[in-house]
């Protein structure tokens, strides 16, 4: 017939099917992950990690970046003008920036509208080639139709070949700019091609990379621009692209907002919001220095996901502890310097969120199902060893279950057995009070055992009105024979007082009860000692040669009218520390060889005084 192994065999090994049950918190842990990666509220938390690792060492400005005009307070003040101002300043500003050696002029203002003959007529006599002027697109959505308004300038500025460029931006749901607009025309398409992109990457998707704060790059209002002479070093303008726009000194907040001002990604850290101008300077520095930012698609998403989920369930095959926070901050860091590394040498985005999540779910997941499947063993424990052992060795079991041997083991023991002498003589008395004799028995048990455990011994079992005890196992004694004499005086000093209460018990009043004398037998030997029994019922038990002559001993107490007699070992095991007398060489029924067993002097000497 097949046993079952009982628990603590396998205790210390890999637990069954834990292999399975690993496998199936990956598998919960890369679902779940997959499918908060595409919730809304989740994409921001991708986008948020973009701001932090985006603005985490980013490249330096362009050295031959563009050079922001802006039209500030500085500017109104010097000028003395209600805005719009009349077109021919900006005639006269493009102008200027020429004579300066302006490379290209990009004006962020949208002339959708006519003004005067005079004025209209001087701007467009200022254009040319080398100038770029803003159109904007406005896409509205409606349950009926979807329109798109596109707002252009007047049809006689682009007569002397001036350029159209969008200004418009995309916005995510948190009110940030952080994606490369849909660009339509052609000017934009060739910039594409020079940063080695195709036409399809103008989408809503490419990320920008920014390059710092509001006032990155270098501005000059726009007053100062009109005289370069007079207000800028020679040759600051030469050869460089200039774009002309909206640009306040006070830089102003997200929660104040302002006009053609936009959060980007190193709002995060600076509070501050960015000009239109800077922003399209920035959208036209990712573009000629091939810096826009892919993000990663659907396929390498969740593929992170599986990985770092996987990574997850190598990380607690071994079990789960406290250093599982460590793991799981080491595993996080590593994930977070992975997407960091694609995005600023791959010019990819993986958001690290997902992958970290996947991770942190399987560690968190993995340890509480340890945690509780540990709880589950320390009760198994307690329930187990609380009746064999005090309650300081259960405690210590329970928090270190690796002390439990693996199935029977052999170990050397101090065995003690004790038992009732005329014990008969009582039960016959009063087997007419069944339950008079079990408040008696157990009124001796609860002293004798709370001497054993108190000496650090395990209680095997009680027999009737004996009782086997042990040392040296499950947990380690080296003074176990010690502990086991101990033991066995401090039961003779309670049964004394016991003896004294009992003759005064109001129970027991009227009724002869002799005095309850008991005989204790202690061996040391080898012994297998473990869990013993059937898969339904078993014990803590120890067997073995020395448990047999400890209860031969324990008989002999009878014969030679001592309460403690010692086997050979272990009187040799205390001589020195505990005062012995031999009592004889005998020998024992079920061995051939004469055995020498002792007595505690102590006790023989209290004995002979007694009888003279």
């Amino acid at each position: 017939m097949r046993v079952a192994t009982p628990w603590w065999r396998d205790f210390g090994r890999p637990a069954t099917g834990r292999g399975t049950s690993i496998a199936a918190v990956v598998l919960l842990a890369f679902l779940l992950s997959l499918g908060l990666a595409h919730l809304s509220a989740w994409r921001l938390i991708d986008l948020r990690s973009f701001d932090y690792l985006s603005t985490l060492f980013a490249p330096p400005l362009p050295a031959d970046g563009p050079v922001i005009v802006a039209i500030d307070e500085p500017a109104f003040a010097e000028l003395g003008l209600q805005w719009p101002w009349p077109r021919e300043v900006h005639a006269r500003l493009i102008d200027a920036l020429r004579a300066a050696g302006a490379k290209a002029v990009g004006l962020d203002i949208i002339f959708a509208e006519p003004t005067n003959e005079t004025s209209d007529g001087a701007l467009a006599a200022a254009l040319g080639p080398d100038v770029t002027i803003a159109a904007d697109e406005t896409f509205i959505e409606t349950p009926q139709a979807d329109q798109l308004l596109r707002t252009e300038p007047l049809p006689e500025f682009l007569k002397t070949g001036a350029r159209i460029g969008l200004s418009t931006v995309s916005l995510d749901a948190d009110g940030t700019l952080r994606r490369l607009p849909v660009y339509q025309d052609g000017f934009a398409r060739e910039l594409l091609q020079a940063a080695e992109l195709p036409d399809s990457a103008a989408s809503d998707q490419i990320l920008l990379q920014s390059y710092g704060p509001a006032r990155t790059y270098p501005t000059i209002s726009y007053y100062q621009a009109l005289e370069p002479e007079a207000f800028l070093p020679p040759g600051f303008l030469s050869g460089r692209i200039v774009i002309v726009g909206l640009s306040l000194q006070a830089s102003p907040t997200p929660d104040q907002g302002g006009p053609d001002a936009y959060a980007t990604s190193w709002t995060l850290h600076s509070a501050r919001l960015t000009s239109g101008a800077e922003i399209q300077a920035t959208i036209l520095d990712n573009l000629r220095n091939a810096h826009l930012i892919s993000p990663a698609s659907a396929t390498a998403i969740a593929a992170a996901i599986a990985v770092a989920a996987l990574l997850g369930g190598i990380a607690v095959i071994p079990g789960t502890t406290f250093r599982t926070v460590l793991t799981g901050a080491a595993g996080v860091a590593a994930i977070a310097a992975i997407s960091f590394l694609l995005l600023r040498y791959g010019r990819i985005y993986l958001a690290p969120a997902g992958p970290s999540l996947a991770f942190l779910l399987v560690l968190g997941t993995q340890a509480a199902r340890d945690f509780s499947a540990e709880r589950r063993l320390r009760r198994s424990i307690t329930r187990a060893f609380s009746q064999y052992l005090s309650p300081v060795l259960v405690e210590r079991l329970a928090r270190e279950p690796k002390l439990l041997s693996i199935g029977g083991e052999k170990r050397v023991l101090t065995v003690l057995f004790c038992d009732l002498h005329g014990f008969t003589t009582i039960a016959e008395a009063m087997k007419d009070d069944p339950q008079r004799l079990t408040v008696l028995v157990n009124r001796v048990m609860n002293p004798l055992s709370q001497a054993i455990l108190e000496a650090g011994g395990t209680i095997d079992k009680y027999i009737g009105d004996a009782i086997m005890a042990f040392w040296n196992a499950p947990l380690d004694d080296p003074d176990h024979a010690e502990h086991a004499v101990e033991a066995a005086l401090a039961m003779l000093k309670a049964l004394d007082r016991l003896n004294r209460e009992l003759r005064s018990d109001p129970v027991f009043a009227g009724e002869y009860l002799p005095e309850i004398r008991i005989g204790i037998g202690i061996n040391t030997g080898a012994c297998v000692v473990g869990n013993m029994g059937s898969d339904r019922r078993f014990d803590y038990t120890a067997l073995g040669d020395a448990v047999n002559l400890a209860s031969r001993l324990e008989g002999l107490t009878r014969t030679y009218g001592v309460p403690v007699i010692l086997g050979e070992t272990t009187a040799q095991l205390v001589k020195g520390r505990v005062g012995l007398m031999v009592v004889d060489k005998v020998t024992v029924k079920g061995r051939m060889e004469a055995v020498e067993i002792y007595g505690l002097a102590e006790l023989e000497s209290r004995q002979i005084s007694a009888r003279q």
